[in-house]
């Protein structure tokens, strides 16, 4: 019954911005596990990460070079690359949905005065696959722990903290979706994060641009220095991950075979 109890609370706890039971699933591994598995990579293919309970679908349209931050919300960051094919071709019109928290620690969705998306955006990648937006640098945060699954953490005796990153969702015709993040090094809990969302290929490093001329010419207001997150995105086609997952199941059908042996 306290179990029953425990997973009542955790659907009430949850709002249109709030998923409790994401979060649930987030700091038992599950979502972790069940990404990994339903999403394996090839081909240096960009490895998948946690979604997390903070994604909305009200992010604005953002175009090349433009920010998904308001002024005021953090250290300056400019976000480039390509978006690439297995083989290294550019994929033209690519979605990219990309949102992270402020220098406070806080997604947008979790001020109660929030009235419209901050932090967060949609854009698209060029003929030649590149992206490029402005931003700032995340920091890492305390999940919520004023609900069930806080007092979960508690029981175990782990701590509810996430390294800083930056989410990713790339989407294009005829490609598996990737849903991934970026963690840059360096962090105190890159090796415990709380959802177990990091991996090793999506530990990045921060360039540090100190040049007045270079900040304004990337669109930074207040000139000075930002810190450069450059990074390729890889895909696979449906086809290639369609193929990928049936030789996993291939292989796990014939596990079980064998262990039926025994």
């Amino acid at each position: 019954m306290a179990a029953i109890e425990f997973l009542t609370r955790t659907g009430q706890k949850c709002t249109p911005l709030r998923q409790e039971n994401i979060l649930l699933s987030d700091v038992l591994g599950v979502s972790a596990l069940v990404d990994s598995l339903n999403n394996p990579v090839a081909g240096g293919a960009t490895e998948n990460s946690v979604l997390g309970p903070f994604f909305t679908e009200d992010a604005a349209d953002v175009d090349f070079g433009e920010s998904i931050a308001s002024e005021g919300k953090g250290e300056y960051m400019y976000v480039e690359g390509r978006v690439l094919t297995t083989d290294g071709q550019p994929i033209p019109n690519a979605v990219i949905d990309t949102w992270e928290t402020d220098a406070d620690g806080f997604y947008d969705t979790q001020y109660a005065n929030r009235s419209h998306p901050d932090c967060r955006g949609r854009l698209r990648t060029d003929d030649d696959g590149r992206f490029g937006y402005r931003a700032v640098v995340p920091v890492s945060y305390p999940i919520p722990g004023d609900g069930p699954v806080g007092e979960l953490l508690l029981l175990l005796g782990r701590h509810n903290m996430r390294p800083n990153h930056l989410h990713v969702v790339v989407e294009a015709p005829g490609f598996h979706k990737l849903v991934t993040a970026f963690y840059p090094e360096g962090c105190d809990f890159i090796k415990s994060d709380c959802v177990f969302g990091v991996k090793k290929s999506l530990v990045v490093s921060l360039k540090d641009i100190v040049d007045e001329e270079e900040a304004r010419k990337r669109g930074f207001p207040r000139g000075g220095s930002f810190k450069l997150l450059q990074y390729d995105i890889v895909l696979l086609t449906e086809d290639q991950s369609a193929t990928m997952r049936a030789g996993i199941e291939e292989e796990r059908y014939t596990i079980t075979q064998d262990h039926k042996k025994y």
